[in-house]
């Protein structure tokens, strides 16, 4: 198993048709015990993973939150939202296959967010980031990325897959920043930049 970091540049995805992009995270109680931490837990924390289309500089498809198929042809799937962290393995995953991407594409950025309004980075613990390929049919966890989450942000573009020519290749961002809280627009403006 491999860690991938921004400093080692892009991986080529040669020979993966398909990948898999999965976040996990735990509730936490925060300093809080007693009865109030047992119902900070039960009610977990919602992070979201997001991926965004882009055709150059520009989004055009978001898959996550209620977007579940966004191309509408499967090439970009997105499993449905975790509402807490609760569970075992993956709470949400994202999956790309890219020969079915549509050839304007030339980018698919992974965002994680605390997006909905009262949820926070700070909420929730041992958020990890798993890369699989899920060339066919079975997935095999390929590596891990572990994005710096230590911020009052609560926006993360995790990392992002570049066409290039006929291949693909995975390269992290880890780049954090402010996103407003429930506006899908900002989410995508989130992106652009990355």
């Amino acid at each position: 198993m491999i860690t991938l970091t921004k400093e080692d540049g892009p991986a080529d995805l040669d020979g993966v048709t398909h990948l898999s992009i999965g976040v996990s995270w735990d509730p936490t109680a925060g300093s809080s015990g007693g009865v109030l931490g047992k119902l900070r837990r039960q009610s977990g924390t919602d992070l979201d993973l997001i991926a965004i289309a882009m055709q150059g500089g520009d989004p055009v498809r978001l898959a996550g939150l209620d977007s579940l198929d966004p191309m509408g042809n499967g090439s970009l799937v997105h499993s449905g939202d975790n509402q807490t962290g609760r569970g075992a393995g993956d709470d949400e995953t994202v999956t790309v296959e890219f020969a079915r991407i549509p050839p304007n594409i030339t980018s698919i950025v992974f965002v994680a967010a605390a997006y909905k309004k009262g949820s926070s980075f700070q909420k929730a613990r041992n958020i990890s980031f798993k890369v699989y390929d899920a060339t066919g049919g079975s997935s095999q966890q390929v590596a891990d990325i572990w994005p710096s989450l230590l911020t009052q942000d609560n926006g993360c573009a995790v990392a992002k897959a570049l066409r290039v020519g006929t291949s693909w290749k995975l390269e992290v961002i880890n780049v954090t920043g402010k996103i407003k809280q429930g506006d899908e627009h900002a989410l995508m403006r989130f992106a652009v930049s990355k």
